[in-house]
């Protein structure tokens, strides 16, 4: 039913006007193959060329549902490896709602052990909004809050993030964007009954993991996600990944009060991994939907053989 489209609209864009807080940034469960999208001192971290993308269908089979994909790419700078470069690209769609970024993210990393580099990044860019307001189905054809498409509507995107890293552990915090991104101008909402102005809150991400040698052919890697949003409960996601022989992954997490998830991966060569994810909603939601999907590939180029030789679980 098209009427979903302006429930999903209101309730998940415009969280702002109904005093509702709802998911404002792309949600993803196996955020730990596009870090970089979350964190920008990840950028350089793998000492490699790195490509990634990560497709995401959430709710599937609730008509106007998240539809997200990322796309980054990162390497050190061959003039100074301490230094990290890259580009995140997220594009989403919501119903009538089309969102898209594009950020270049830059990292500087400081040795400060034999084993340990912490990383300092910084994220900026652009946020563009559309809104095609003639997808819905509107009760009241002359509302007046609904005459306007929103046509790539411009907000700057300003972040940053720290990182630390050794070959088995890392942790991460981060805030991707600064910026209270404000959907619609004040001016657009002029003659309605609105008195407030929907904008994106500050996201808090901090991200922590290990990986245990359990022999030659096995590695196991507990991570942890916790995302703090202001007027939102706290998001905490845990999981448990396995590396089998180095080439298949399985894994399983858990979004508190709110999901489980599987995922599968191979590596189909040095450079190419492939993986899928599927989350099952723990809430009355998954009666309307038919859970969430998740398709990742990344590919990596590596500078340095060792690395193909003992590749990093993260």
């Amino acid at each position: 039913m098209r009427q979903s489209h302006l429930i999903i609209l209101l309730v998940l864009l415009a969280g702002g006007l109904l005093t509702v807080q709802g998911q404002q940034d792309p949600q993803y469960t196996q955020y730990m193959y596009n870090t970089q999208v979350v964190n920008p001192g990840y950028a350089g971290s793998r000492d490699a060329l790195s490509f990634g993308l990560l497709l995401r269908s959430q709710w599937v089979g609730l008509e106007g549902s998240p539809q997200t994909g990322t796309f980054t790419i990162d390497s050190p700078l061959g003039f100074n490896e301490n230094m990290g470069l890259g580009l995140s690209i997220v594009a989403e769609e919501i119903g009538p709602a089309v969102e898209t970024n594009f950020t270049i993210d830059y990292s500087y990393r400081i040795q400060i052990s034999d084993a340990g580099k912490l990383a300092f990044g910084l994220k900026a860019g652009m946020h563009l909004l559309d809104v095609d307001f003639t997808k819905l189905n509107i009760a009241d054809a002359n509302d007046p809050r609904f005459q306007n498409n929103i046509d790539n509507k411009f907000q700057p995107q300003i972040g940053a993030g720290v990182y630390y890293s050794t070959n088995k552990f890392y942790a991460g915090l981060s805030v991707p964007n600064f910026l209270n991104t404000k959907h619609f101008d004040e001016g657009s909402l002029a003659n309605t009954t609105i008195e407030s102005v929907p904008q994106e809150n500050l996201h808090y991400f901090f991200i922590t993991g290990y990986v245990f040698d359990i022999n030659e052919n096995l590695k196991l890697k507990p991570a942890f996600l916790g995302k703090v949003v202001g007027g939102s409960p706290l998001q905490a996601d845990v999981s448990l990944n396995a590396l089998i022989n180095n080439k298949f992954t399985l894994g399983a997490a858990y979004r508190f009060s709110a999901a489980v998830s599987a995922m599968a991966g191979f590596q189909v060569s040095d450079g190419l991994f492939i993986g899928l994810g599927y989350d099952y909603q723990t809430t009355s939601l998954e009666t309307y939907s038919d859970g969430s999907y998740e398709l990742i590939f990344r590919f990596d180029v590596f500078k340095k053989p060792e690395r193909v030789l003992t590749p990093r679980f993260f």
